[in-house]
């Protein structure tokens, strides 16, 4: 089945009505539980006093959102507006040298905010990376590093270092495990990238000036050595046409996404219900599906916003930043789920596509996928939850590559292409793929909320439901899934429009 099948309007409109329902139907169910529990004993922690025209209370779950958004909001924005004018000013100063002003700053913001002993907690793992990447060996680089980045996952080692911040205000856990993880995933871009350079090295001042990019430092998004190298060290700092006016619009899209996100916390507890399960037990299927997706699409937006803000500092810089994630809504494959695009985009580079290859040999495909999620698995902080995680996303990418293997072998493949029409093949494809994307949310929302919340939507879903409730979010999912594969084909056709036949070109010229 090609991606440009296109399926008739009048199904599309029916699977849109369908979606477009249910949506309104589930939210409705959630908004009505938010609003009747909102003085809950188990919603006193989470739901605070919020914005007082709209008389209700807002759901604060989220530390994070909170920490961005609200409490040291200021505080962020001045860090972020102090780079982007220190460096504008600098920049037209001296172009050449832009690279080394944004590491001047950096360094200069996060020795007045962390001290100088988390500076030098910092430069010792640089050096120790350094010295490793100059003898050129990937496997060497590789164990130095995630060793390296062990010593902030795991105990005694991560307490000990924890001891060279100074200060005790509220952000500098998140600042200090942010900071130090991301450097070491620097660092190791840095070895990994040296060891391809085949005349001589590249020099510890570029390490330094690719770790200390402020925007990058604390939060992400990870910019693989090589690409931040070209782009910081282009002294051509001529912008395409209608660039700012798209960073502007860029800017004043999240700032909409940040107000209706924030709107949308005063009538949607979707982070708070599902920590008290007694509250979950007495809800029907729907708003448990419905909080299980809305939880995968929130960290979504909250992702995409983070990032998007540190993205639009980055281009005001030239630079070209690792893209938000895509979209969970646009998703129905495992190999195209992640959160964070930077760290997928370093993953997928020096480990998945390096050990994969091409993916196709089922063998290398399991190799490379355990390999992926072993180290993000230490990326994420080993732990039980960490590990199921691990190891269902895991199963779930492996499980696509041996069902498509499957299905491409006789007689599935001559049936599908010798009896089925291409309409035919695509909705019996969607179908695979609305299991598919519950899959990804149940394996995901684990992470996201809590195993208990995961395996009580699981057995509302697929026993206590069967068959009603399973089959009827199924075919919604379905309808959602076709609704994506249409924006694909409508992308596709973009992209590479149909050749126009010979006599309809020769009736054009004629006209």
């Amino acid at each position: 089945m090609g991606i440009k099948t296109a399926l008739p309007k009048t199904e599309l409109y029916l699977y849109t009505a369908v979606l477009s329902l249910a949506l309104l139907w589930a939210g409705s169910w959630i908004i009505e539980a938010s609003s009747e529990n909102v003085n809950r004993k188990a919603f006193r922690e989470n739901v605070k006093p919020g914005w007082h025209y709209f008389g209700r209370k807002m759901d604060v779950s989220d530390f994070e959102w909170v920490m961005w958004f609200t409490t040291f909001r200021n505080h962020i924005l001045f860090a972020l507006s102090g780079h982007v004018i220190f460096a504008k000013i600098c920049s037209m100063l001296s172009p050449k040298n832009r690279s080394l002003i944004y590491m001047l700053y950096g360094s200069l913001a996060v020795l007045i905010t962390m001290g100088w002993t988390y500076i030098t907690l910092i430069l010792s793992h640089c050096i120790i990376l350094y010295s490793v990447a100059l003898v050129k060996r990937k496997w060497l680089c590789f164990v130095a590093g995630l060793t390296s980045l062990a010593t902030f996952k795991m105990e005694p080692f991560n307490t000990w270092q924890e001891g060279f911040a100074t200060g005790s205000f509220d952000l500098q856990d998140v600042l200090f495990y942010g900071g130090c993880g991301f450097s070491i995933m620097r660092c190791m871009s840095f070895a990994l990238e040296n060891c391809e350079k085949k005349d001589g090295n590249y020099s510890f001042l570029d390490l330094i000036k690719y770790n200390f990019y402020l925007p990058f430092f604390f939060f992400g998004p990870v910019m693989t050595f090589d690409r931040f190298h070209e782009q910081a060290n282009n002294p051509n700092l001529t912008r395409k046409e209608r660039e700012m006016w798209n960073i502007t619009i860029h800017a004043l899209v999240h700032l909409g996404a940040i107000l209706v996100v924030d709107v949308f916390f005063h009538f949607l507890y979707i982070l708070t219900i599902p920590n008290d399960l007694k509250l979950l037990k007495q809800l029907s299927d729907w708003p448990l599906a419905g909080l299980a997706y809305s939880n995968l699409v929130y960290d979504w937006v909250k992702s995409a916003v983070l990032f998007g803000v540190i993205n639009t500092v980055s281009r005001l810089d030239h630079l070209d930043p690792p893209q938000p994630p895509k979209c969970i809504t646009m998703l129905y494959v495992f190999a195209e789920t992640h959160f964070d695009r930077g760290i997928n985009d370093w993953l997928c580079k020096y480990v998945y596509d390096y050990i994969g290859e091409n993916h196709d040999a089922i063998f290398k495909e399991l190799l490379a996928t355990i390999c992926t999620f072993a180290v993000t698995t230490l990326w994420l902080g080993p732990c039980e939850l960490v590990y199921i995680w691990s190891f269902f996303n895991c199963f779930g990418l492996n499980f696509e590559l041996w069902v498509a293997k499957l299905f491409s072998l006789p007689p599935f493949s001559t049936i599908e292409r010798n009896l089925m029409s291409e309409a035919m093949s695509r909705r019996i494809r969607g179908l695979f793929n609305a299991v598919n994307f519950w899959q990804i949310v149940l394996y995901n929302v684990l992470a996201l909320n809590s195993l208990d919340f995961a395996q009580l939507v699981t057995k509302r879903l697929l026993l206590k439901g069967f068959p009603l409730s399973t089959l009827s979010v199924l075919f919604v999912t379905y309808c959602g899934v076709q609704l994506i594969k249409e924006r694909e084909r409508k992308q596709a056709m973009l992209d590479d429009p149909e050749p126009v036949p010979p006599t309809e070109a020769s009736k054009q010229k004629a006209e």
